[in-house]
């Protein structure tokens, strides 16, 4: 439980963030204002649109490092030639005066297919300033007609550009530059005095005498977990902007430009002490004698783990390490433990030679930490694409990114053409609320543009408000925004309203508060919350058009896809040969299991409508079983790897030494593949009714199954009984107790003590795979049942009828 020195702590923190954010943004927004509203009239006549100065430092400055503002600048650049060139040609050709509703709308739809095409080759940003361009082009080129300068009109458009990127520029450099390589550094060491605190009360735990001490220091974990997380992501979105910083200021950024994929390298040996604790019986542990425990208690005291587990030496402050400290205690335990019930703790030790990095399953020149890390998503993907058909790919992915581009044009040329037939002088905006959400991957649509009608009726509200008491005031006005900016910045951060909202809010507040000669503000305001409304109509419409699958649907189609890659990681687990196919199913596994919970996300916060309710919390259970078995494989490679590589310094073939414990896998693939594999396909049964309408009835359906198995029909075919569970991992354990004594007695005690505690971890993992396969068993009955409220559901019956189905 967090103590409340923490949480001021981190209350502290999250204050002095937003207020930074504000501070800039707010600095950002004021030099615009000058500019446009005291800047010499040469300057003025070219910033012809401030409306989109502001927007374009809403985009860039807020919670922008200088990494992030230096890639804004560029960003921008590339998305000014992108739409200012076709654009100006296109005026010159067509000409302002002929341009029309329907054609302007066309136009705007037309480049930005161009723009969104190229897919992930584009940054985001980069992409809604092109499309805000676009929008201001032709539309204004419209509303204005033949007074338009074909030329001039988008130099205007680029110059007002310069203007907001220029701004952010100075906002970030004043009044000292905020540097993502000092952010990343910071909560580097965040995150490595976390993860002392949490190594210090797992092994508080796993001394405690008692129950209840035990379950104390767990569960001050539980928020120390949750932090640690955040860091995580919070130096992820930072190492980017690390690697724009490098050339500017090559002394002050080197370094390991991606310190947020190692540093998690931390977590996974932490999450597995925690899964030991959670799963030791009582307490205190049989294993820990006087001697272990005040090891222990000296390890954790030294911090050694921590020194050993550095990622970039310039980005986190450290103790010395002590070399005269090892952890040769943690190879004492020299026997196989009799039962799956007391494997618990040496697992525990297991993890902590891993997070020591004593356990040197890798190659030369690579760390035992660089392991811990699952390769991040586009590694994966390079790992998947070898699963497929090059062929099929290269369509998939283009088909992909055509109707992405293809969605984009048709949302944003809706919203122009409706919100021109509303409001010529107005009309506009239907169009920027469009372009500057562009989202970079599927969405809660209906969600989305709930916290952005919200946020833009705030914000507008607010500035309606603020004209109303500062009216000929402008310095004041401007002033008034600070609260608002600061408001804002908690918003973006909150679950309810999220970036989206928070974005929509504070430009709702800037474009009436930081503007002057544009009308009554409150009829403004009115225009543009009805022209916003068009704007995210036309987007859900599209949506609805194009997108006609629910999230629901996707997450289940998902979730079956999960289960068969879950499915090819439990074959690949062997002693015979190796980890090297076991990581690339992992990979493969990882990116499913990433998919799967964004869709879950998604459909969580649809709507129902006249649809059957989206069982949130089954596929939540479901979610975290298979990412418990996705960390078990985790730990189950690793000890492979490490038993694979000591098996160098033993007499005899490896391979014959550990045949009998690889027929003990091959038995534990056969009782758990086989139900993965049924629950692959029964995650797609639409209906068990038109199951039994197409099948035979129960008796022959029972019958058929029972004589093609061989089996009798009290047999519970899917199912996992605990004897067999039990003969399972007691013969595994047994023939490891073998392996470990056919050790030559010459070899060391340490390397012994290292075998023991591989062997008994992979059959840690193994107890653990079985026990998780259970509990998705359960909820996968949970699932079709409550999809089927009418039939009784009987995973064995829906078994034989699909057996039957099959023949």
């Amino acid at each position: 439980m967090a103590t409340s020195q923490d949480q001021t702590n981190r209350a502290r923190a999250l204050w002095l963030t937003c207020l930074a954010s504000t501070f800039r943004t707010a600095l950002a927004c004021t030099i615009v204002a000058i500019t446009t509203l005291y800047g010499p009239p040469s300057l003025r006549n070219q910033v012809a649109f401030p409306t989109f100065s502001y927007v374009t430092v809403i985009l860039i400055a807020p919670d922008a490092t200088l990494g992030d503002t230096f890639r804004g600048f560029w960003l921008a650049l590339y998305a000014t030639i992108q739409s200012i060139g076709p654009a100006t040609l296109s005026l010159w050709l067509i000409g302002p005066a002929r341009l029309s509703s329907s054609t302007t709308a066309l136009a705007v739809g037309l480049a930005a297919f161009v723009v969104v095409l190229p897919g992930e080759a584009t940054h985001l940003v980069s992409k809604r300033i092109a499309l805000g361009q676009i929008v201001i082009m032709y539309v204004f080129a419209f509303i204005k007609g033949g007074s338009t300068e074909a030329i001039m009109h988008p130099v205007h458009v680029a110059a007002s550009t310069a203007v907001g990127v220029l701004a952010s520029v100075l906002a970030l450099l004043s009044p000292f530059p905020r540097l993502a390589c000092r952010e990343v550094k910071h909560h580097s060491k965040l995150l490595v005095e976390n993860a002392s605190e949490r190594l210090k009360l797992f092994v508080k735990a796993f001394c405690a005498e008692d129950n209840a001490s035990a379950l104390a220091s767990i569960s001050r974990t539980k928020s120390l977990a949750s932090t640690a997380t955040k860091l995580i992501q919070t130096i992820k979105c930072h190492q980017e902007s690390m690697q724009w910083e490098r050339l500017p200021l090559k002394n002050l950024s080197q370094g390991n430009v991606n310190p947020g994929d190692r540093l998690q390298g931390l977590e996974i040996p932490l999450k597995g002490m925690e899964m030991a604790l959670s799963s030791t019986p009582s307490f205190p542990v049989g294993v820990v004698d006087g001697e272990l425990k005040s090891s222990l208690l000296k390890l954790v005291e030294e911090q050694m783990s921590l020194n050993r587990s550095i990622p970039c030496e310039d980005a986190i402050t450290v103790l010395e390490s002590k070399p005269e400290i090892d952890i040769r205690c943690l190879q004492t335990l020299q026997t196989i433990p009799q039962t799956h019930q007391d494997l618990s703790p040496f697992f525990f030790l297991f993890c902590i030679s891993l997070l020591h990095g004593n356990l040197l399953a890798t190659c030369s020149g690579t760390t035992a930490q660089d392991k811990l890390v699952i390769p991040q998503k586009q590694e994966a993907i390079t790992s998947c694409k070898q699963c497929v058909i090059w062929s099929n790919f290269s369509m998939k992915v283009s088909s992909k990114r055509v109707m992405a581009a293809f969605k984009c044009s048709l949302s944003l040329g809706l919203a122009v053409f409706f919100g021109l037939i509303f409001s010529k002088e107005n009309g506009h905006w239907s169009g920027l609320s469009v372009a500057i959400s562009l989202a970079a991957a599927r969405e809660a649509t209906f969600k989305v543009a709930n916290v952005k009608a919200q946020g833009t009726v705030l914000g507008s509200v607010y500035g309606v408000i603020g004209c109303f008491l500062f009216q000929r005031v402008l310095p004041v006005r401007l002033l008034s925004l600070i609260p608002w900016f600061i408001f804002t910045s908690f918003l973006q951060r909150s679950k309810m309203y999220g970036q989206a909202g928070g974005i929509s809010a504070v430009i709702g507040a800037v474009l009436i508060l930081g503007r002057s000669n544009f009308g009554p503000p409150s009829e403004f305001a009115m225009a543009r919350i009805t022209e916003t409304f068009i704007g995210l109509s036309s987007t859900i419409i599209v949506d609805l058009l194009l997108q006609p699958t629910r999230a629901s649907a996707l997450a289940k189609v998902q979730l079956s896809r999960t289960l068969g890659a879950l499915h090819e990681c439990i074959n690949s687990v062997t002693l015979q040969t190796g980890r090297a196919q076991l990581e690339d199913n992992q990979k493969c596994l990882k990116i499913q299991v990433e998919e799967l919970g964004n869709l879950i996300a998604e459909a969580d916060v649809e709507p129902n409508l006249w649809f059957l309710p989206f069982h949130s919390a089954c596929y939540g259970k479901l979610m975290s079983s298979i990412s418990k078995m996705m960390e078990l494989l985790v730990f189950s490679g690793h000890a492979i790897g490490v038993l694979e590589q000591n098996s160098q310094g033993l007499e005899g073939s490896w391979k014959g030494i550990v045949h009998t414990m690889d027929c003990d896998l091959e038995l534990f693939k056969k009782m758990v593949g086989p139900l993965i594999s049924f629950f692959k396909e029964i995650a797609l049964i639409k209906s068990v009714t038109v199951l039994e309408k197409e099948g035979l009835d129960d008796q022959e359906n029972a019958k058929s199954c029972d004589l093609e198995l061989g089996k009798p029909q009290t047999l519970n075919v899917y199912g996992l009984e605990d004897e067999e569970i039990d003969k399972i991992v007691s013969s595994y354990l047994l023939h490891s107790k073998e392996v470990v004594g056919k050790i030559p007695c010459q070899q060391s005690e340490e390397l012994k003590g290292q075998i023991v505690l591989c062997l008994s971890a992979l059959g840690f993992c193994l107890s653990g795979l079985i026990g998780a396969t259970r509990e998705i068993e359960d909820r996968i009955k949970e699932l079709v049942q409550w999809e089927n409220p009418s039939s009784h559901v009987s995973l064995y019956e829906i078994s034989c009828k699909m057996h039957a189905l099959q023949k």
